[in-house]
């Protein structure tokens, strides 16, 4: 932090209000890297659950076209 200049208080307001604006837009660069990371872990569990629901709808589709069939050829055998 600079210490205030009486013969340049113009000056010392600018440095001043440009190491505010550092440190605001660090901050923000900060929180933004964080938000990156937390919501692409979250993009990675959504898809991992979206990819087991649809092995389940696949799998249990087949089943039951399985027994369908089954069913069908036991009335045919009859």
């Amino acid at each position: 932090m600079m210490l205030p200049n009486p013969l340049c208080p113009l000056g010392a307001a600018k440095i001043t209000g440009l190491q505010a604006t550092v440190l605001l837009l660090l901050g923000l660069l900060i929180k933004a890297k964080i938000q990156i990371k937390t919501f692409s872990a979250l993009g990675l569990v959504l898809l991992l659950l979206q990819t087991l629901v649809f092995l389940a709808a696949g799998g249990g589709l087949g089943l039951a076209a399985l027994i369908y069939g089954l069913k069908r050829r036991q009335e045919a055998t009859t």
